[in-house]
């Protein structure tokens, strides 16, 4: 599992022409499926999303977990993140999961993000034709994958 973490002051996802979710400061999450991922790596990603400490104390030091500031968490599937670029110039997704997988997994994702910050996650429409727009704050983007814990 992969995901793109950015600390966002706003973001939203547009579904034809209307407002799905908007949050305002708090996570905006990425997150690809592979075929792979267990609930190990849902429960583990979970847990290191809201524990991140990477919203600014009162000093103006990143300290602050989104879970800890009582912030909000915009959580949308992205297949592209688990592309293959080592061949040519057209990515492969031959890793990214196919719906009968990745929507159990992504679901599955939303309920343990949603238990561990201690209220509901938004999300965006899996599979959805989605306009995802956000103004990073900082700017801060995380890149995690479960496979590759550094």
């Amino acid at each position: 599992m992969r995901a793109v973490i950015q600390r966002v002051a706003q973001a939203s996802v547009t579904i034809d022409g209307k407002i799905h979710s908007e949050i305002g400061k708090g996570l905006l999450v990425l997150i690809g499926i592979e075929d792979a991922d267990t609930v190990a790596d849902i429960e583990w990603l979970s847990g290191k999303i809201v524990n991140l400490r990477i919203f600014d104390d009162e000093k103006g030091v990143m300290n602050i977990s989104v879970k800890e500031m009582n912030g909000d968490i915009l959580l949308v599937s992205q297949f592209t993140l688990q592309a293959s670029t080592k061949k040519g110039n057209r990515p492969s997704y031959i890793k990214a999961s196919k719906p009968g997988f990745a929507i159990p997994v992504y679901e599955k994702m939303i309920s343990g993000l949603s238990t561990d910050l201690g209220k509901p996650v938004l999300t965006g429409e899996f599979g959805a034709d989605m306009k995802v727009e956000l103004l990073n704050d900082g700017p801060v983007t995380i890149i995690i994958d479960t496979k590759n814990k550094e």
